[in-house]
């Protein structure tokens, strides 16, 4: 065969594939990128946001701050550094940008002049700093951060010989809250509130006591006092539930307390005349779920009261409007994440839709936004086929436009699964629930598809109709993706919410379930090729499925509560479970701890099951994983455990770890799934 005829061969088939769009595939992860806390200049004319990546090689998202005009133009980097950078906040007239910068010693401040492009670091600090806020009047910064406590001292060590290599001295520790997931153990200590002068100097500690002042802070208009939330009870570690609003004198250090209703007040913000504070919270009536509230009181605690408005949803993010008339603020609305505005009289109105896309292995809400002086707003938008990029709400058209298109050179060349919105009726009380199907790219109608459920976490949180590299991948393998928003998630209310309130696992399994058969008759799943696969309260969700139906052809548990009993005592978060999730503590109730432990429910198990735990996982730890998987053994029901190295509750945070948990999974099903075919 002749070289010239050989090359006419080659020439089709090279042009065919060069002009086949791909789909999304593992290390297109590693390309992603997205926009995060976008900060919008007090007058409108700059925003500047942290560009989030990842690195391939060193698997960690790394964020660097970029700045663009309102309509789009002059996209530039602020520095020539290669560290992470994070937290920018204006200062008041617009001339500066304090910001937190990772350097070799650790997380600094460091300030940005906008006129002349200068940059120069300003702490030297123990700890990171956090919670950065500008004084009004533009001389000085606030910021939290840890200062240390010493040990409580159990016994007096002998001095060890030069030289000698004992064991490392233990930890010891006398808190309720002493160990937390993806940190581990929490060094002894407390956040504090500080103040630096905005053109660096010495640092003075403002607050003190053995309590945490942390979270966002606000000024006073006169620059004498700084606003907060905590909680400063006697009984505080126990009263965990709890947090009030408080003032601190800038000059003197003194604290006054000015709420001290039951339940969470957070977020204190000063309005721009500096008459009001607004802030977030509700009267804790103890049950697995509350909707967020807005709250206003004059500066000296005075008129407390709520901004009553027709919105049974969460209130979050608030920000005043220029002329202290009403606010902006966050909220979560069946499965979409939105921007509201309510005045003081309570008026409510929506702005934008599809805020969120910081999130990518999974659809949660998530994402952020900011508002200039004249109304416009800077946020985070998502759909399902891209990750949040920058958004611009005009304050006088209220149109919305998207200004930046950070994941174009991959997108245009990859074909994703397309994403519909189904809703359906409850058996259980005719209640109408929603969740997403996620079609394999290229699906032809009536083929037949392997179907796979994906049950969120939380269980009180949501999915929605943002982007999932998780769920994307699923269905670049060929398989129907279905997640739903059982009873128990939230954006439905808080009467929805609450449905689990000592009933976890309940009724949300029909619903599931309700999905499912809806989803058949629909055409797109069929009995004979379902799977289920969930993480954390969806790993509860997955292990209760199969416990209660053999309808599955293989499952995926990933860090599930096995046993409610013993996860309670070991989890980080132990203490906060009794009463709202299930009346009293284990021994108070054993019966009810035991009903609703999917480990009471393995005796019935057949189906295929991998179960999945992070090694250093706190929160639902390797043991109630290890439950599952010891008990299938026994029982010889086939099985499998991974334990991933390194890696805490949030198995996916790093990018190679969501490719491993996905790669796993589809493995695993692919097993099942060949079988049948």
């Amino acid at each position: 065969m002749s070289f010239r005829f050989l090359l006419f061969l080659l020439i089709p088939i090279l042009s065919f594939g060069q002009s086949q769009e791909k789909v999304f595939s593992y290390l297109d992860v590693f390309d992603l990128e997205y926009v995060s806390d976008p900060q919008i200049s007090p007058q409108g004319d700059w925003i500047v946001y942290r560009r989030m990546g990842f690195d391939i090689m060193e698997d960690k998202a790394v964020g660097n701050l970029w700045m663009v005009k309102p309509d789009g133009s002059q996209h530039q980097k602020i520095t020539s550094r290669e560290v992470n950078e994070s937290s920018p906040v204006w200062s008041p007239k617009g001339d500066r940008l304090a910001f937190i910068s990772a350097t070799e010693e650790g997380s600094e401040i460091y300030m940005y002049w906008t006129g002349s492009g200068k940059l120069a670091k300003i702490s030297q600090l123990p700890f990171s700093p956090s919670s950065l806020t500008w004084s009004p009047q533009g001389d000085q910064l606030a910021f939290s951060m840890h200062v240390d406590k010493p040990a409580p001292v159990a016994a007096k060590i002998p001095k060890k010989p030069k030289g000698a290599k004992w064991a490392a001295a233990p930890r010891i520790t006398d808190r309720l809250y002493h160990e937390r997931d993806g940190r581990g153990y929490i060094d002894p200590g407390f956040n504090h509130i500080f103040l630096i002068p905005a053109d660096g100097g010495a640092v003075r500690q403002l607050t003190s006591g053995d309590y945490h002042h942390s979270g966002p802070l606000s000024w006073s208009l006169d620059g004498q006092k700084i606003y907060f939330s905590g909680n400063r009870n006697q009984d505080w570690e126990y009263d965990f539930r709890n947090s009030e609003v408080y003032s601190v004198a800038v000059d003197s250090g003194s604290i006054t307390q000015l709420t001290d209703k039951p339940g969470p007040d957070n977020n204190p913000v000063v309005s721009p005349n500096g008459k009001y504070i607004a802030y977030v919270g509700y009267e804790d009536k103890v049950q697995a779920y509350q909707v967020t509230r807005l709250y206003l009181m004059d500066t000296d605690g005075k008129n407390q009261r709520e901004i009553a408005m027709e919105l049974d949803r969460d209130v979050n993010n608030i920000v005043w409007d220029a002329k202290s008339r009403g606010l902006y603020f966050a909220y979560d609305d069946k499965g979409n994440t939105k921007i509201g505005y309510v005045s003081l009289s309570g008026k409510f109105s929506k702005l934008a839709d599809n805020m969120g896309g910081t999130t990518l292995g999974r659809p949660y809400a998530s994402g952020s936004f900011s508002v200039s002086t004249k109304g416009d707003i800077a946020y985070t938008q998502s759909t399902p086929y891209y990750p949040s990029e920058l958004a611009v709400v005009d304050a006088r058209s209220r149109q919305t436009k998207k200004i930046t298109d950070l994941n174009k050179a991959l997108f245009s060349y990859r074909t994703l699964g397309k994403v519909e919105e189904v809703w359906y009726t409850s058996s259980v009380d005719q209640r109408e629930l929603q969740g997403w199907i996620v079609y394999p790219p290229n699906y032809e109608k009536g083929k037949k598809y392997p179907f796979l459920v994906e049950n969120h976490g939380g269980p009180i949180l949501n999915y929605g109709d943002r982007f999932s590299a998780e769920v994307q991948l699923y269905a670049a393998a060929g398989y129907v993706v279905f997640y739903p928003n059982p009873r128990g998630s939230t954006s439905y209310g808080e009467e929805f919410g609450n449905l689990l309130y000592h009933n976890y696992p309940g009724e949300d399994y029909n619903d599931v379930m309700d999905g499912v058969d809806h989803c058949i008759k629909m055409g797109v799943a069929h009995e004979d090729q379902l799977f289920v696969t969930g993480g954390s309260a969806g790993g509860i969700m997955s292990a209760w499925m199969i416990g209660k139906n053999n309808r599955f052809k293989a499952a995926a548990v990933i860090k599930p509560v096995m046993n409610w009993i013993s996860k309670t005592l070991v989890a980080d978060n132990y203490f906060r479970y009794a009463h709202s999730r299930l009346p009293g503590q284990p021994w108070e109730n054993f019966e009810d701890y035991w009903r609703f432990s999917p480990i009471s429910l393995v005796g019935n198990i057949e189906t295929p099951t991998m179960v999945m735990v992070g090694m250093n996982d706190l929160r639902t730890p390797p043991s109630e994983a290890k439950q599952l998987y010891h008990a299938l053994k026994l029982r010889k029901i086939e099985t499998v455990l991974i334990e991933v190295p390194e890696a805490a509750h949030g198995i996916a945070s790093r990018p190679s770890n969501l490719i491993t948990k996905v790669a796993n999974i589809l493995a695993w099903f692919d097993k099942y799934r060949d079988s049948t075919e």
